[in-house]
């Protein structure tokens, strides 16, 4: 028990004075989290929106396809993005295995089914009025499309943190992929399996400190989106 109280004390002293070695982790895991998410929500807004407002043959089972692929386990996606990016792979002479972009390509197809599928929710929740009047007042295609977005808007921001959250969280692509190494792809998750392996309980409790903050945050922001969208 004594040791779990000291590391505690030192990974409080570590947050307080804004340790070096930890800001840099928390810095990587922004940043990747971040660009990731972008692209996902730029790839997954327009897809789930399409499959919204469009009727086409197949389109229960993309739905389906979408809903499932939530739920895809993040070393699967480790696994085939590694397949790829290896040296032995078609893309191994890009050499992007071990680098934060390799992190970035597995958690962008990690969060893009889950924007995606819940971008589609957030479009098929809004009133179908919403177009009809859009289109009475003269709004070409692309407008209408904008106004439905902006309709559903704190529906969409929902999804967006949603896939952020996910991402932020995740270990098994980073570790994968990235290869954890320091200063450069050692991120929150992977630092924390780490340190722990190490037996640096310090460190590791002061990003579990900060991994569970964010995840606190995100999930009020989340509930606060969907009481606006109510």
């Amino acid at each position: 028990m004594d040791y779990i109280l000291e590391g505690l004390g030192n990974a409080l002293k570590m947050i307080v004075s804004l340790d070096s070695e930890m800001a840099e982790i928390v810095f990587v895991s922004v940043k990747i989290s971040t660009i990731s998410i972008i692209l996902a929500t730029l790839a997954g807004v327009p897809l789930g929106f399409y499959v919204a407002i469009r009727d086409f043959w197949g389109k229960r089972a993309a739905i389906t396809i979408l809903n499932t692929l939530m739920a895809l386990p993040t070393v699967v996606i480790g696994l085939l993005i590694y397949s790829f990016i290896s040296r032995r792979g078609p893309l191994g002479v890009l050499g992007l295995l071990y680098t934060p972009w390799a992190m970035i390509i597995g958690q962008t197809i990690l969060a893009f089914p889950i924007v995606a599928a819940l971008s589609l929710s957030a479009t098929q929740g809004i009133d179908k009025r919403v177009e009809k009047t859009a289109l009475t007042l003269g709004a070409n295609n692309l407008q209408t499309a904008l106004f439905i977005l902006m309709e559903g808007k704190f529906a969409l921001f929902s999804a967006i943190i949603a896939g952020f959250g996910r991402v932020f969280a995740e270990v098994g692509v980073s570790m994968m992929l990235g290869g954890n190494i320091r200063g450069f792809t050692r991120n929150i998750t992977t630092a924390i399996a780490f340190e722990t392996g190490k037996g640096e309980f310090a460190l590791g409790i002061a990003l579990g400190m900060i991994l569970l903050t964010v995840a606190f945050s995100i999930n009020i922001l989340f509930h606060y989106f969907q009481k606006k969208r109510m």
